[in-house]
């Protein structure tokens, strides 16, 4: 059945026309967690492609600025900002310094997040309520401000289909149980969901929102997972392609995702795991 002509009341929207490097220039982003693993390897993928960048940290604020001097290298603006994203006036410091530098935000990616490993009978409310409010009360405030941004300046054009895109950095732990990891679970599978509900709410004012869902990444936090070879060995037997995943693959989905190239793309949690998710406990029968 032929497709009836797109109806001339609804614009179409203009597609890119642009190398890979060039992909969101002219567009302002902000990376909380961009200091260091994978935050630091989004952040730098979208610096170089074309994108201004804030780097936020809670800590390492030499390490936050080598980052940003990296970024600059590619010719684009770039920013540290310290700011603990489970404060509320904190993140609202943040947005203001941030727009104030930038002139406004585009690309928030929602990236800040820690761990605090317990048995769960041994857990302490201090271990849940630190990880949830930074992994999931740290997203929606951060979330929050950039709606509110978004929905202020509205669609513009020459710089994106978008009024703006939101990227939530989640976990294949949003939908695999963790044993001994119930608090970290608990905020991804928050998120996961928290994410489309927003997704849904702000799509008419063509603000994107999604997920980016690592597997087994070659970062600090995870290190003792690959760190040794004996480790690595074990991994892999959870990874059906058989390799641990580098930053910088998370870099590129981000790019990707949050460019006019997936523009159509929304509401979705994107698996980037190497097939994690695919219970390869059953890939010989079970």
């Amino acid at each position: 059945m032929q497709a009836p002509a797109h109806p001339s009341h609804l614009p179409r929207p203009v597609m890119p026309q642009c190398p890979p490097q060039h992909m969101l220039e002219g567009q302002k982003a902000l990376v909380t967690g961009g200091g260091s693993g994978i935050g630091r390897a989004i952040a730098l993928a979208l610096g170089q492609a074309g994108a201004d960048v804030i780097v936020n940290y809670v800590s390492g604020a030499e390490t936050a600025e080598q980052v940003a001097t990296e970024i600059r290298a590619f010719g684009v603006r770039a920013m540290p900002i310290c700011a603990d994203v489970s404060d509320e006036d904190q993140v609202r410091a943040m947005f203001r310094q941030a727009i104030e530098a930038f002139g406004t935000i585009d690309i928030l990616v929602n990236n800040a997040g820690l761990q605090q490993d317990a048995a769960f009978e041994d857990m302490s409310l201090a271990q849940w309520n630190k990880v949830i409010g930074v992994n999931l009360t740290g997203q929606f405030l951060c979330a929050r401000e950039a709606v509110r941004e978004f929905k202020r300046r509205g669609v513009k054009p020459e710089v994106s289909c978008a009024a703006g895109k939101i990227l939530c950095i989640s976990s294949v732990h949003e939908v695999i149980p963790w044993a001994g990891h119930v608090n970290y679970a608990a905020s991804k599978g928050g998120v996961m969901l928290m994410m489309k509900s927003l997704a849904q709410e702000v799509a008419p004012y063509r603000i994107r929102v999604n997920s980016i869902c690592p597997g087994a990444i070659r970062t600090p936090i995870n290190m003792e997972a690959w760190g040794t070879p004996e480790a690595y060995q074990e991994l892999l037997k959870l990874i059906p392609y058989k390799r641990i995943g580098e930053p910088d693959e998370i870099g590129r989905a981000a790019v990707w995702l949050a460019s006019d190239y997936a523009d159509y793309v929304h509401g979705i949690s994107l698996f980037v795991d190497g097939g994690m998710t695919l219970y390869p406990g059953f890939e010989t029968g079970g």
